[in-house]
């Protein structure tokens, strides 16, 4: 049997960016479902020139805990493009950038509740070539590890977020280091 998409009946606004969807399944069920409206997003594993990454630290009051990630974020209203908000966030958080910067991937966080996409980008021949320009309610310390260390601390579950992991993932394949 082939799966059939759900018919809206009617969508009703909790809050800014969260919809309650009442919905008819090709079976005639009738169920409701929460869909969380957010912008797309991005990831960039940056590489320097001595093939270290760089890494971030910073507070994620979901997890409560201080976490390690690669740089990236919600792309903004005035971002032309992925790539743009890719090299915005990059040089925001952490003072790199980069003119070899790629596309490598493209996920939905949940396809099951989010509308939203994350891409994924590699950044070649990252510099630190400035200062952080951080948010007002971001602390940010930067970190640069090998990138051998970068999937060990994978393995080990030390990269919690998923968009960090299929980042990572995408990398691994672009750069042909895994089959």
């Amino acid at each position: 049997m082939t799966p059939k998409p759900w018919k809206i009946l009617a969508s009703t606004y909790l809050r800014k960016n969260i919809r309650l969807d009442r919905c008819e399944l090709p079976t005639g069920q009738v169920i409701e479902g929460t869909v969380l409206e957010f912008g797309d997003w991005v990831t960039v594993l940056a590489l320097t020139k001595e093939q270290e990454v760089v890494l971030i630290r910073q507070y994620r009051h979901g997890a409560q805990k201080v976490i390690v990630e690669f740089p990236g974020g919600a792309m903004d209203t005035d971002d032309e493009s992925p790539l743009t908000a890719a090299r915005r966030e990059l040089q925001e958080e952490t003072g790199y950038t980069s003119d070899r910067i790629v596309q490598v991937g493209c996920v939905s966080p949940n396809p099951a509740n989010h509308t939203n996409r994350i891409y994924s980008f590699l950044a070649l021949d990252a510099e630190k070539n400035g200062g952080q320009r951080l948010d007002e309610t971001e602390e940010i310390e930067v970190l640069l590890r090998p990138l051998d260390d970068v999937i060990a601390m994978a393995k080990r579950g030390e990269l919690l977020q998923s968009m960090q992991v299929s980042t990572l993932f995408f990398t691994l394949a672009y750069l042909d280091r895994i089959s």
